[in-house]
């Protein structure tokens, strides 16, 4: 089939390398122009160098909604286009320009995980299973019938860098498994469940910073999630920004106010967690790997030279 090909950063530039390597024929390509967010600057591999080396046409686009892309799609004569990770809203007029619509790949289970930063968010909230979902586009972002999902395992010790390699495997698969269904008429189109649904932010520096009243369970998954290459999650020890770089849930339980810096087990430190803790019954954050603001990385053991004090939200100044 024809493609046209929406898409950006490294899923994007998978997703078009196994196009390129498959029976279809991709047509045009069209990218974000290369972005300065702190999140853009995360796997951006670039989709318009790859597309230029294969002799594609490509067009630099924020927002796909002008009539010189339009013109372009048209001439272009796609049977289908596809879209991976790109970043703002398509017009119908262009989902449905081609002869069989628009396939778009997520890196979520939908329904669930719809819209930005799906595999930080699932890891933070504990999820089990990660994967793929190939679906056709519709009116409502990321809700269109689905064609086809892989999926992955969540390991305990995973992080989302581990996650987004496990996800970024399947993109190329499932995008051609998928053009091959839809041009074989053998696609089976399956509703999504919008009872499931559920529907993400864009990810910024207010959702790194670490609130002590999580339980540590929680926010030693927010560890993991706010993996290298991502921005680490932070508190404050007085004025000092600390990086939370390796942490783990305590064996033992620590009671006491949330943040406050309790006590050494085995090779990190014990910080009180949990809007409970009072009570007792909670297990501490064992921070064990810490980056202060002046870029040192250090064992908790040996950052945190005594016990006491706390760790807040926001910097804490002396009176």
């Amino acid at each position: 089939m024809r493609v046209v090909f929406f898409g950006y950063q490294t899923w994007g530039h998978r997703t078009l390398k196994s196009l390129l390597d498959s029976s279809h024929e991709v047509v045009l390509v069209v990218t974000h122009p290369p972005g300065k967010g702190a999140y853009e600057r995360i796997w951006s591999d670039s989709v318009e160098e790859l597309a230029r080396e294969h002799g594609v046409p490509v067009l630099l686009r924020n927002r796909p909604d002008d009539e010189e892309l339009y013109e372009a799609l048209t001439a272009a004569d796609a049977d289908v286009i596809v879209a991976t990770n790109w970043r703002t809203w398509i017009p119908p007029r262009v989902f449905n320009a081609p002869r069989k619509g628009t396939l778009n790949v997520h890196d979520s289970l939908l329904p669930a995980y719809a819209g930005f930063a799906p595999l930080l968010w699932a890891l933070i909230n504990g999820e089990k299973e990660v994967g793929v979902t190939a679906h056709m586009m519709d009116d409502t972002l990321d809700a269109g019938p689905i064609v086809l999902q892989h999926r992955v395992t969540v390991e305990d010790t995973d992080t989302t860098t581990d996650l987004f390699h496990k996800t970024l495997a399947l993109f190329g698969p499932i995008t051609v498994e998928g053009l091959d269904l839809i041009e074989a008429g053998k696609a089976e189109l399956t509703p999504q469940d919008r009872s499931q649904a559920s529907f993400f932010h864009k990810r910024s520096e207010e959702d790194i910073r670490i609130d002590w009243t999580w339980q540590a369970e929680e926010l030693e998954r927010l560890v993991r999630a706010q993996s290298e290459p991502y921005p680490q999650a932070f508190c404050y020890h007085g004025s000092e920004r600390l990086e939370i770089l390796a942490a783990a849930v305590s064996a033992e339980r620590y009671g006491g106010t949330p943040g406050r810096i309790f006590y050494r087990e085995g090779d990190g430190v014990a910080i009180v967690a949990g809007a409970g803790a009072r009570r007792g019954r909670n297990h501490a954050l064992l921070i064990r790997r810490v980056r202060t603001s002046a870029g040192r990385e250090l064992a908790a053991s040996e950052y945190f030279t005594r016990m006491g004090g706390y760790l807040t939200s926001h910097p804490v100044h002396p009176a």
